[in-house]
This record gives C-alpha cells, sequence and structure tokens, in this order.
C-alpha cells in the first residue's frame, strides 16, 4: 500500500491531502487516489517538461523556423492510444474499489440512517442475526446550538470550541471488527451522509433506500456533517460516530435494550383503566 506514517483518523486544521480514515475502505480509497495523483503529476512533468524545452530550444531569436507539415499519422495515432491506455490502467483499480464498496454482503450488523431537518434518527435493526430495538435521534449538542445563536456573545475557537458544530448529543456508537451494513434514506429533502473516516458518502433521498458498509479497525471517535444542501441549518446537523471494542458495544447494546424494555413495562402499566359502573 502507498499508505505512509501515521493514520489520519479526523481532518485536521490546515491538512491539504484526503485522510487516510480507520476502515479498509478508506485506506484503499486513499491508495487509489495517491496513485492516481502521482499518473498526473508524471503526465504533467512530461507534457510541461516538452513545453519548456520546446520553448527554449526552438525558438525564434535562436533561428528555429516552423515546420511545413500539418499532420503526422504516427503522432495522431500514439497522442490518441497512449491516453486511451492510461485511462483504461487507471479505471481497473478504480473500479475494483467501487465494487467492494458496493458489496454489503457477509454484514453481521445493520443501522438504517434517516435524516431529517436538521437532525438524524439511527436504529440498529440487528446484531449478529438477531433483531434489535434500539434508534433513537442525534442533534446538535446544546453548547454548539446555543453559541452559534446570533445573541449569544461569544465568538468560537479552536482552542475553547474544537468540536465546534461536530458534537451531538448522542453519537452512534458501533463495535470494532464488524462488518456493517447502512441503510440510508430521509424523510423531507435530500441528505447526505458523510464520515471522513469511513471512506464513503451516501445520499440521503426520500423514498429511495441506499446502502453502504464500514468495518472500523481502531477504536475511536470520528466525525462527519451532513454533505448535501438541505435547508438552512444544512451546516448544523453534524455526525458523530464513536468506535468501541465488541464486548463494550454488546454492553451498551444489552443496557439499552433493557432500558427501551423497561420503559415500555411503565408505559403500559401506568395506562389507567376506565371503571365498570
Amino acid at each position: 500500500m502507498l499508505m505512509a506514517g501515521a493514520a489520519i483518523a479526523n481532518p485536521e486544521p490546515m491538512q491539504l491531502n484526503m485522510t487516510t480514515g480507520v476502515t479498509d475502505v478508506a485506506g484503499k480509497v486513499y491508495d487509489l487516489h495517491m496513485l492516481i495523483f502521482l499518473i498526473c503529476v508524471a503526465i504533467g512533468v512530461v507534457v510541461f517538461g516538452a513545453m519548456v524545452i520546446a520553448m527554449i530550444r526552438f525558438r525564434k531569436s535562436k533561428g528555429a523556423v516552423a515546420a511545413t507539415w500539418s499532420h503526422n499519422t504516427t503522432a495522431e495515432v500514439i497522442w490518441t492510444v497512449v491516453p486511451i491506455l492510461i485511462l483504461v490502467g487507471m479505471a481497473i483499480p478504480a473500479t475494483k474499489v467501487l465494487f467492494e464498496i458496493d458489496d454489503v454482503s457477509g454484514s453481521e450488523m445493520t443501522v438504517k440512517v434517516t435524516g431529517y431537518q436538521w437532525m438524524w434518527r439511527y436504529e440498529i435493526l440487528n446484531y449478529k442475526d438477531q433483531p434489535t430495538s434500539v434508534q433513537f435521534v442525534s442533534r446538535l449538542d446544546r453548547e454548539s446550538d446555543r453559541i452559534r445563536q446570533l445573541n449569544s456573545g461569544e465568538a468560537p475557537s479552536l482552542d475553547g470550541h474544537p468540536n465546534y458544530l461536530l458534537d451531538v448529543d448522542k453519537p452512534l456508537i458501533l463495535p470494532t471488527d464488524t462488518k456493517i451494513r447502512f441503510v440510508i434514506t430521509a424523510d423531507d429533502v435530500i441528505h447526505a451522509w458523510w464520515v471522513p473516516s469511513l471512506g464513503w458518502k451516501q445520499d440521503a433521498i426520500p423514498g429511495v433506500i441506499n446502502e453502504a458498509w464500514t468495518r472500523i479497525n481502531t477504536p475511536g471517535t470520528y466525525r462527519g456533517q451532513c454533505a448535501e444542501l438541505c435547508g438552512k441549518d444544512h451546516g448544523f446537523m453534524p455526525i458523530v460516530v464513536k468506535a468501541v471494542s465488541r464486548a463494550e458495544f454488546e454492553t451498551y447494546l444489552a443496557g439499552e435494550m433493557a432500558a427501551r424494555d423497561d420503559a415500555a413495562r411503565t408505559a403500559q402499566t401506568s395506562v389507567t383503566v376506565p371503571a365498570k359502573g
């Protein structure tokens, strides 16, 4: 692989290159990006190098005289065939990565993501072939929401608020080393669910179910945002994914399901039955 050095999980200030991410897909997308970038650099060196040499060696002040021919079959074949071969060479690895991104088979868990103006609803539909009932809404955290108001009197800074507009009140907790299938849709307008560290972005379209998958290799907190202009509060619907070990996730999942069952029982027993008479 072309990746070198420590992986950059979340984008950093003044970062020029793509994040290398924390998934196999993100790593392959990064490697593909670097491969095509190097090919483009090589093409640029050859083309601009030829231009510079031509301008210096064959300039009028040195007595150069323009040729009188207008066509050269050999040159035309070369500058047609060579770019085609380069494009085919670039398309082969790109197609392999696209097919891998699209392959959700063998998933151990399914998460449904629904975009709303301007929040996300998450539903953990199943885990290890067992249905679950965990669902919640994730919104911009209260501190960021308070600061963003025009009358808050605060000017956010990276030092004082490093995750300003990138924190939520309830993150999506996912297990590491698990193939997770996402089904993504929306309830009102088009949104886009995007966490750069996972290596892909998927549109959330009303009436349409899109799919994607991930396998997070490294525990940590990874941030993203809606990447489709979806209305006046588009900039205020961040995404936070917290990746934990499988054992920690299973403890979290069991606790959430138990709490939901307790809440359902409490609601059921609080219903008053009219007395007969």
